[in-house]
This record gives structure tokens, C-alpha cells and sequence, in this order.
């Protein structure tokens, strides 16, 4: 079976066929598939229906698990965590605002991959918002603004036991686990360089970022929602549309993601591990 990698015509994105992700994978295709998720920031396996041993042997040709703090696993897992929302729920959308992965973390991780375990007829796509192309489009001397800035993130808006998903949100199916250790920060530069590709790409999201060293908190986060508003113009966008059975990959280093509803009625459920950076060093 040939691997086959039809990018989108979006910024991101590619879809991959012939490659059966329930099997041992050998070097020469894991080397592939890397490739193209390095060049294409996402990217997307049609039919392949994988149960949980297969999804962590698939996580682990790409790295070690990463670690999801304020996620509970899934019953008999340490590293699945399932993104689900029951078809009565009513409690406000998870993720739906522009994120990276656990970006308040010292080390985020490096990709997240997703797999199907029951897709809506309708709605539920996800948005990314390619980070290398938004900072390319910039002018030079904005670019060398933004590299001088480093950020404040934290999770606190979202897992604090008085965030969005704290002790007043009841009725949700995820098993979200808020914490005090929410309140925490990490700083890291607003502008990184991607540790393989070498691209420099704008790491900064509404979610996470909380302020920027040297500047005052209101005016801070008023840049940051202008920011946003550039980060994730239609032109750096790739919606990707979700089928039964599908597994996508992306690189948490290179795009913005965010959840979109649309499904009301429609029970949904995807299964998620994280592949960790690796250490420096």
C-alpha cells in the first residue's frame, strides 16, 4: 500500500491515505508521516476506526505521551483522555476559543492527535490557524516587535475552580478536573522557533495568555486580543471536517486550534493523547 498526502487549500492541512494506523508502523513510513506532519501542521487519516491500543502504539512512533494536567483518563488508560459531549448536554462548548495545547506549561506539547470514536451527522468541525504563515504575512518591523516581547500564560481562565470549567460548571460529560495549580504562570518568548523546521512561528492565544512582561496588564491584553484577531484571519485557516472513523494529528508548536458546536442534539466523542516536547538539552 502507498502512502498518498493530498494537501488542502488551506495554509495547513493535508489528508493521508494508504497507511493503515491499526498496524506496526516500519521506519520509512513513520519517517513519512512525520514529514508531512512537520509540512502541514495537520494532518488527517480517513477510515481508520482505531481502538485505543492502537492509538497510543500509533502516539508513541512520534514521541512520548505527553501530560494533560487538568484532564481525567478514561477508564483503564493513563494516557486517553476523551473529548465528549453527551447529545442533551447544554453546558458552553469546550474549546471553543483559539488555544494551544497547554501552552502554560514549561515544556507544551509538541502534538496532539484526536481519533473518532462517535462523529455527528453534522457540525462539530475544528479550526486551525496556521502560526508560521500569520507571522510570515507580517512586516518586517512588526515581526521584530513582537520578537522582543515574552508573554504571560496560565490556565487559570479555564481550570481554576473558579474558571469556565471550575466548581460552577455542572452537567458536563468531560471529566475535567480543575485545580488551584491552574493559578500558576509560565512565561515563554511570543515568537519561537519551531525546534525542527526552524520556522518561526507566533505562539500567543486568548485562551492562555494572561499578560506581557514589562507591559501594564489592560494594555497587554488589548494587544493581545488585536493579535488574535490578526493571528486568525481566514486566509491562515484551514476547517477541518470530521468523518466516522478519522484520526488527525496536528503540530501544537505551528497552529492555533479551536472547537466549533453546530451538533445539538448529536452525541459526540473523540479519543486524545498528547506527544511531549522533547527535553533540551
Amino acid at each position: 500500500m502507498n502512502m498518498k498526502v493530498e494537501p488542502t487549500d488551506a495554509p495547513c492541512g493535508a489528508h493521508i491515505t494508504g497507511v493503515d494506523l491499526s498496524r506496526e508502523l516500519d521506519r520509512e513510513k513513520i519517517a513519512a508521516i512525520r514529514a508531512a506532519w512537520l509540512k502541514h501542521k495537520v494532518i488527517a487519516f480517513p477510515d481508520q476506526h482505531l481502538d485505543d491500543d492502537a492509538l497510543e502504539r500509533f502516539t508513541l512512533t512520534l514521541g512520548e505521551f505527553g501530560v494533560d494536567p487538568f484532564f481525567a483518563p478514561i477508564p483503564g488508560r493513563e494516557n486517553i483522555a476523551a473529548i465528549l459531549r453527551e447529545a442533551d448536554e447544554t453546558t458552553p462548548l469546550f474549546a471553543e476559543s483559539w488555544h494551544s495545547d497547554w501552552s502554560f506549561l514549561p515544556r507544551p506539547p509538541a502534538g496532539t492527535c484526536l481519533a473518532a470514536v462517535e462523529i455527528p451527522p453534522v457540525g462539530g468541525d475544528t479550526l486551525f490557524a496556521d502560526q508560521v504563515a500569520a507571522f510570515d504575512a507580517l512586516p518586517a518591523q512588526r515581526k521584530d516587535y513582537l520578537r522582543s516581547l515574552t508573554t504571560i500564560h496560565s490556565a487559570s481562565r479555564g481550570y481554576a475552580p473558579s474558571g469556565l470549567y471550575g466548581e460552577n460548571d455542572e452537567g458536563r460529560s468531560m471529566a475535567i478536573r480543575p485545580s488551584e495549580e491552574a493559578l500558576k504562570t509560565q512565561t515563554h518568548p511570543l515568537i519561537t522557533t519551531h525546534p525542527e523546521t526552524g520556522e518561526e512561528t507566533i505562539f500567543c492565544s486568548l485562551s492562555y495568555v494572561v499578560g506581557i512582561e514589562g507591559i501594564d496588564e489592560m494594555e497587554a491584553m488589548q494587544f493581545v486580543v488585536e493579535l488574535s484577531e490578526w493571528q486568525t484571519r481566514d486566509e491562515f485557516v484551514y476547517r477541518h471536517k470530521w468523518q466516522p472513523g478519522m484520526v488527525i494529528l496536528w503540530d501544537n508548536r505551528s497552529v492555533l486550534h479551536k472547537a466549533t458546536g453546530g451538533y445539538e442534539g448529536h452525541r459526540r466523542e473523540l479519543h486524545r493523547t498528547t506527544i511531549a516536547a522533547p527535553a533540551l538539552g
